[in-house]
């Protein structure tokens, strides 16, 4: 995001604690070293600055986490957030675009999945971000604080100029695992569940580029600096691909065979999650330019090889 709004040479500062971020990734920018409940540090912040838009970034997403140490997701996810919306309000700062997450709706009763889905998350931290899209409605109608709701579903990918990527610590997110199993740093990918009631028996989800989420963020400032009204907008493709068909990817971005291992399906994993994008496309004019899976696989790719084995991709 950072890399993307330089480029369009906008004004921005990054707050973050760096508790899973890491300095190098915005090395060049304008870094304040933070906390989201640091209410003194946040007033001096925007007390010192014309800002006209905060964009959060800054929740926990580990879903397996959020399980056995919710506490710490209330505090981060809402406890936090809300801070941070307080302080904005007594600030008259007006336009906030908020990292929703698929999770909020649980289980699909249908798919694809559009805005108006039940809201039946099955996780703290799918209950996290349902709250405080609902403690935005609240603030809204109490104090004129427009929001806008991205509502991703897989972000995958990397910058495609190498520049930045999926770097979690641990990882759980399926491309990168994948990756990992291609270059040696895994020995294998484990399939969960190879019975599902899909073409080749595996889950499907809906991957969308991080590069394609970047834009619809600056969409979205847009849309609520030209005056639009508070909104919930789902982040994808409109097109799933299985964990088969991402291994596939996987072998022809990178040349190498991957070793496979099959295991049981995890409780909680629904066999398709695929976005319903039309009200994004319709509203905030969003495109996405990168849906191609192997597109996806080869810029992921290129950061697994700059970053993890000093290679030039």
């Amino acid at each position: 995001m950072s890399l993307l709004l330089a480029q369009q040479e906008i004004e921005f500062v990054i707050l973050d604690d760096l508790s899973s971020g890491r300095r190098e990734s915005v090395e060049g920018f304008e870094l304040v070293e933070g906390r989201l409940d640091d209410v003194a540090l946040l007033s001096a912040l925007f007390s010192s600055r014309n800002i006209s838009a905060v964009m959060h970034f800054a929740a926990f997403i580990e879903v397996g986490e959020s399980v056995v140490n919710p506490a710490k997701y209330y505090q981060n996810n809402v406890h936090a957030t809300q801070s941070l919306l307080d302080c904005m309000v007594a600030h008259e700062i007006k336009n906030f675009i908020f990292s929703s997450t698929a999770a909020i709706f649980g289980t699909p009763e249908y798919t694809p999945i559009d805005e108006m889905h039940p809201k039946q998350p099955i996780n703290p931290y799918g209950r996290t971000k349902w709250m405080v899209e609902q403690i935005l409605d609240d603030y809204d109608h109490a104090y004129g604080l427009k929001s806008v709701c991205l509502r991703y579903f897989n972000a995958a990918g990397a910058d495609p100029g190498g520049r930045t990527g999926e770097c979690h610590d641990p990882e759980t997110h399926l491309i990168p695992l994948v990756l990992q199993a291609a270059s040696g740093r895994q020995e294998h990918i484990s399939i969960f569940g190879d019975d599902y009631e899909t073409a080749d028996g595996t889950c499907i989800r809906d991957y969308v580029h991080v590069e394609d989420l970047s834009q619809a963020h600056l969409l979205a400032i847009k849309y609520l600096e030209e005056g639009g009204q508070s909104g919930r907008f789902n982040l994808g493709n409109g097109r799933g691909f299985s964990v088969r068909e991402v291994i596939d990817a996987a072998e022809r971005a990178t040349g190498r065979k991957i070793e496979i291992v099959h295991g049981d399906r995890r409780e909680g994993d629904p066999p398709v999650l695929v976005a319903d994008s039309t009200q994004a496309r319709e509203v905030l004019g969003w495109e996405p330019k990168f849906g191609a899976l192997d597109m996806i696989l080869d810029h992921a790719w290129g950061w697994e090889q700059r970053h993890f084995l000093g290679k030039e991709a």
